[in-house]
């Protein structure tokens, strides 16, 4: 069993717990009228269980904890991977407002799904073009959430 595995177990459970108590504090409804807590509390208790299960994997497999020595200087590709994707969503928290969510929500897709490697930029804009357009109808013409226009104004 790998010690950081272990331990980002043992945080997402405790993320859970904590997400699961706060939610008492927002009123929860019942399931046919749900209040805002609902939501929160389900997810928290989901968080718990699965992160529950995965620790109880690690452990179960009865090997012993071993710590992994990685060279602090290169960074490997699946770090950088997480480093790009981390920085294009604060990059599309910070120009949200400006952008609009209709420009956001594409660029957004389109920069993820080239860092998660998707290396065709044909079909990397028809899925992004594809996405954004289907969520804006569904949250903003559906729903009728109020979202930023940006400049573009839609």
């Amino acid at each position: 069993m790998n010690r950081d595995e272990a331990i980002g177990g043992i945080v997402i459970f405790l993320f859970g717990a904590v997400t699961s108590l706060l939610s008492f504090k927002m009123p929860l409804g019942t399931f046919r009228m749900a209040g805002t807590g609902m939501f929160p509390l389900c997810l928290g208790i989901l968080l718990m269980i699965l992160s529950g299960i995965f620790v109880l994997r690690l452990l179960l497999q009865g090997k012993k904890i071993s710590v992994k020595k990685e060279p602090m200087v290169e960074i490997s590709g699946f770090r950088k991977q997480m480093i790009f994707f981390l920085g294009t969503m604060v990059l599309a928290t910070l120009f949200f407002n400006q952008l609009g969510y209709p420009l956001i929500s594409f660029l957004l897709m389109l920069g993820l799904l080239r860092i998660l490697g998707m290396k065709r930029w044909a079909l990397n804009i028809l899925l992004s073009f594809m996405t954004s357009a289907a969520s804006y109808f569904l949250f903003v013409q559906w729903l009728q959430i109020p979202l930023p226009k940006g400049f573009i104004g839609l």
